[in-house]
């Protein structure tokens, strides 16, 4: 898979697209207003660099030097970039950017369409790193000649001195890191900024919302100190609105390139978003923090009166919210110099340094207070020697915030005037809660620094109704285990398949199916190893051909207008039976070797018919169904909801619910399709229906019957879900623990309930 469209990722596919593209496919899939586009992989990149034969020389680079030598690390920076961009891309990955940049086009009615190239790593937008502007972002880039080039530029850019050193100091390997591309059609934003689903320094469940004019790269560089507004997500109540003088944008010139220019004067102290604007802001950030199962960082912009999102990742920085001790600590200090934005909690004292350019980061030492315009990621090693941070401009969602409280370091932005009024060498002490600088250094007390508190762990909570974990990747098995998961409810074969570059029937066609197998049992031990003795529920191959034909002997694949209705799934195994014999027999070999936790799930099924062949295959292959392993299938068409009685005669052992398709299939609604997508809900009573009926009619038949479609980790569905009988809920790792919460308080409504009934 070298080219991918978002609406064929989702965000267990970091792996492939990167922390950027994963989440702008998850984004796509929830149905969430997002500019359209497609990843080149990380996959492609990994081929350039074979294929160039440069992975070595550059491993070879990083190994001699030392990151902080400045000097030696930028030259470092240079030589391996150099190295890149001289290197030929492989034709084959011409062709494909060419055609998926060219659909593009198509697809929005435009002409070498305007786009954003934008790197996505495989270790970027991740919960423990942000890795906040360490890679390049391009705009307004048009032509699929330009695309190319803009995309070799952005591999590049993963060795940029900063991102090198970032690397280093985050214990990342830089052999295990490896790069996407975004492609994205340009949002040409009348007005854009960034939400913080919850406060981002102290946890709060208000939105922090932040907003400019023009494009949202002044608000993210923090070459603007941006409106700040606050709003209460309970009540949907503006409970602040901050307007700043905001002296610059970002806009288009008349050759379509994105300039920094003067905010008009009639616009500089005019308030960038009005009350709907941030409801609606708002009641889009909940969505997707709810679909998340976590808070966000979010990117977005409003085109000719339209919200749109740009990018969204977990907040990478609560985890050291929880020390309240220094509230009041900064009420015995002196007088105060300059006042900011409170963007990174704590308090630090320290000599000013001010620094005006990055050829003068050496001026910094360990316990220094920075002082700065505004921070770029070139001066995260600087930062990290510095006790505290502050910034004449930016808003708390910039560069500088995310990074100080990513590394733990008060910090105070959007002053204005603090590179004028602070004294070189001169002794400060700042406080990053409130936002305001003291004249002279103080001691810091214990007990008010900027301390990560521990907790009690609590006692597990434990439910009737298991909770489990959908997996995509084998390295993503020991995490999912760690939550304490009672099994897999969902392993995506396509991800373990996929990935080897190399289309299934190829493998046959050259007589290499014991490569195939190997391949497929190989990846699936991980992740049985890593839950034994719990269940793991191996879902047969399920890709559509629009990921196939992307694979080296995927050319022959047909062109279909709409591939998710098309030949995938079971129907598609049923043609091409050599596939699935070769998926049976990986599971029959991990069965010989003791792994009898898995189970084999059919997708796509709309006919007991395609059960009994599937099984048959199953049988010939020397594994029995029934006896060997558990067999089930997927509910995931409206005709298998309304059959499952069937079905349950033929002979399954679980069922379980794709509520996506099951949604899509239902109410005849392309999810991905932005005219739509508004009328996409897994609640919808026609798909609640299929789904109680699916539940009721498992359990009257003593039939395990699980979900492991989004529905699955929304909290009031999830109730509902508890209520009509469910065997287990399969969820996302990152979503494992509310859902246990929420089934829980679930069970406890139905005893509570039963209970006072009976005192009736």
């Amino acid at each position: 898979m070298y080219v991918v469209k978002f609406e064929d990722l989702s965000k267990s596919d970091i792996r492939i697209a990167g922390g950027k593209g994963a989440n702008l496919g998850e984004l796509t899939q929830a149905g969430i207003p997002v500019p359209p586009g497609f990843v080149v992989t990380a996959q492609a990149y990994e081929k350039f660099m074979d294929e160039a034969g440069i992975n070595d020389k550059v491993m070879s680079i990083l190994e001699e030097i030392d990151i902080n030598d400045t000097k030696a690390l930028q030259a470092a920076s240079k030589e391996i970039k150099e190295l890149i961009i001289e290197a030929p891309i492989p034709e084959d990955l011409v062709l494909f950017i060419r055609e998926y940049y060219n659909e593009l086009c198509q697809r929005v009615g435009e002409d070498d369409v305007d786009v954003a190239i934008r790197s996505s790593a495989t270790a970027e937008d991740l919960p423990e790193a942000s890795f906040a502007g360490q890679q390049d972002t391009f705009l307004h880039v048009s032509g699929d000649d330009e695309v190319i080039e803009y995309i070799r530029k952005c591999w590049a850019s993963l060795f940029e001195a900063r991102a090198i050193f970032y690397r280093e100091e985050n214990n990342f390997e830089h052999s295990k890191v490896f790069i996407a591309v975004v492609v994205q059609k340009m949002a040409h934003a009348d007005k854009a900024g960034v939400m913080f689903t919850v406060n981002p320094s102290t946890g709060e469940e208000i939105a922090l919302i932040e907003g400019s004019w023009g494009l949202g790269e002044a608000v993210v560089s923090g070459d603007v100190t941006p409106d700040n507004y606050q709003v209460d997500k309970k009540a949907n109540e503006i409970i602040n609105v901050t307007i700043s003088d905001k002296k610059i944008m970002y806009t288009n010139d008349d050759k379509g390139t994105s300039i920094k220019v003067d905010v008009p004067e009639d616009l500089r102290n005019k308030r960038v978003l009005s009350d709907e604007e941030l409801i609606e802001l708002t009641e889009m950030g909940k969505r997707v923090q709810a679909h998340y199962g976590e808070p966000m960082d979010t990117e977005w912009a409003f085109e000719n009166d339209s919200l749109f999102l740009l990018q969204a990742r977990p907040i990478t920085t609560l985890g050291d919210v929880g020390s309240e001790g220094n509230d009041d600590a900064s009420s015995e200090l002196g007088d105060v110099l300059v006042r900011g934005l409170g963007a990174s909690p704590g308090m630090a004292s320290g000599n000013v340094k001010v620094v005006f350019d990055i050829d003068e980061l050496d001026k910094i030492k360990d316990g220094d207070i920075m002082v700065t315009t505004m921070t770029t990621p070139d001066m995260v090693p600087a930062m990290r020697r510095a006790s505290g941070i502050v910034t004449d401009e930016g808003g708390v969602t910039c560069h500088a915030s995310i990074i100080s409280r990513e590394l733990g370091i008060p910090c105070v932005v959007g002053t204005a005037d603090a590179t004028t009024k602070l004294e070189e060498n001169f002794g400060v002490t700042i406080d990053g809660k409130k936002g305001l600088v003291f004249d002279g250094i103080f001691e810091i007390k214990e007990e008010s620094a900027n301390i990560v508190t521990g907790t009690v762990e609590s006692a597990p909570i434990i439910t009737v109704t298991e909770v489990k974990a959908n997996v995509s990747m084998p390295e993503a098995a020991q995490k999912a285990a760690a939550t304490g998961a009672d099994g897999v409810g969902l392993l995506r074969t396509e991800h373990l398949m996929l990935t080897s570059g190399v289309h299934p029937g190829k493998f046959i066609a050259e007589n290499r199916e014991d490569e195939l197998i190997d391949t497929i049992a190989d990846n699936v031990q991980i992740v049985a190893d890593a839950f034994y003795p719990k269940p793991v529920w191996y879902r047969t191959l399920d890709a559509p051909t629009d990921e196939f034909i992307t694979l080296e002997g995927g050319e022959n694949e047909p062109m279909e207008h709409n591939p998710m209705l098309g030949w995938r799934g079971i129907r598609r195994e049923l043609d091409q039976p050599e596939i699935l014999e070769c998926e049976f027999k990986a599971i029959k070999k991990l069965h010989e070797k003791g792994y009898t936790n898995i189970g084999i799930m059919i997708p796509l099924s709309q006919s007991p018919e395609e059960l009994i062949q599937a099984k048959a295959i199953c049988s010939d292959v020397g594994l029995e169904p029934h006896r060997d392993v558990d067999f089930g299938m997927m509910v995931e068409i409206p005709a298998a909801a309304i059959m499952i009685d069937e079905y349950i005669n033929v002979g399954i052992d679980f069922v379980s619910l794709g509520t996506n398709d099951l949604t899509q299939y239902t109410l005849a609604v392309d999810r991905n399709n932005e005219f739509v997508a508004k009328h996409y809900s897994e609640e919808h009573p026609a798909v609640m229906k299929l789904i109680e009926r699916t539940i009721r009619k498992c359990a009257e038949a003593g039939v395990t019957c699980s979900i492991c479609g989004q529905a699955g980790s929304v909290p009031h569905i999830v109730e509902k879900l508890v209520e009509f009988g469910i065997s287990s809920v399969s969820s996302n790792t990152d979503a494992i623990a509310d859902v246990r919460k929420t089934v829980a308080r679930a069970e406890q409504k139905i005893i509570l309930d039963a209970a006072r009934k009976r005192l009736e």
